[in-house]
């Protein structure tokens, strides 16, 4: 038998890189998307020699780039016919407004619309697997998150916390969505809070600014290992293979905010996301 594809975003390191170390654990293949080829390679070999695997393979792409994520999407179709796994996990923090190479407020642009874009680039692949699954890693965040359509990109009033909260507000929306879409296949879609885990999330991806800090913090946090137990088990335990458009924390289901189950807004947010993305 061919060993269950997955592939993992985000993981060069954190919550990341443990996710593919786990899963070459129990025998996937999983491919590594990573923005960053030096420190991709350094992860690979790790997952690797962690893992005991030589079932993991690295493919570049920046979420923060529309280009890329076709270029990477052409790429795996061009060797692979079908998905078993997809996990939405990379994730950015940026204490100052930025932006990405397209235009969208970064943690909105990478956390949401990147990952948005590449599961619908994949999503035949993903129904061509005999029982697909795609994670999203959101957060508890969401629950203070808000959306405003006149300004989704906070060229007004802007900060870490509203703009963190939007995002993970918005991978609810977007779980909720796709469920929705995906009723009628084989393939489901939760969506996790992972806890507070201590990763480089918070870090500057270009000038590293921010590592101190979080240095401080790891003492009160949860390790990447832990926090991705529940990404893992919506993966790949037979508990939740029928189950698709909940929200789970320490591998349970857990409650959503009332604004996160706003039917009417899932569905403008979605439509909204194909219009940012091109897919409209």
């Amino acid at each position: 038998m061919e060993k269950k594809l997955a592939i993992v975003t985000g993981a060069n390191s954190g919550m990341g890189l443990a996710t593919v170390i786990a899963l070459a654990k129990k025998d996937l293949h999983v491919i590594m998307l990573c923005r960053n080829e030096a420190k991709g390679k350094r992860a690979l070999e790790l997952a690797k020699e962690e893992s005991q695997s030589s079932s993991i393979e690295l493919m570049n792409g920046d979420l923060a780039s529309i280009e890329s994520i076709h270029h990477f999407a052409e790429t795996f179709k061009a060797n692979h016919d079908s998905l078993d796994l997809l996990i939405n996990n990379a994730g950015v923090v940026t204490l100052k407004r930025q932006e990405t190479k397209d235009g969208f407020e970064s943690m909105l642009g990478v956390n949401h619309l990147g990952h948005f874009l590449l599961t619908n680039l994949l999503i035949d692949e993903l129904k061509r697997s005999e029982a697909g699954r795609i994670v999203i890693v959101s957060s508890g965040a969401h629950k203070w998150g808000t959306f405003d359509f006149d300004d989704p990109y906070f060229h007004k009033g802007f900060n870490v916390v509203k703009g963190y909260g939007r995002s993970k507000l918005a991978n609810v929306w977007f779980m909720k969505g796709l469920a929705k879409r995906l009723a009628d296949t084989s393939v489901t879609v939760n969506a996790l809070h992972p806890g507070a885990v201590a990763t480089n999330i918070g870090v500057d991806r270009d000038t590293g600014f921010g590592k101190r800090f979080i240095k401080l913090l790891v003492p009160f946090f949860r390790t990447p290992e832990r926090g991705a137990q529940t990404a893992v088990f919506l993966a790949t335990s037979d508990r939740v293979q029928t189950i698709s458009g909940s929200y789970f924390y320490d591998e349970k289901e857990a409650p959503l905010s009332k604004l996160a189950q706003d039917d009417e807004l899932v569905d403008r947010f979605w439509h909204w996301s194909e219009q940012q993305v091109g897919l409209d």
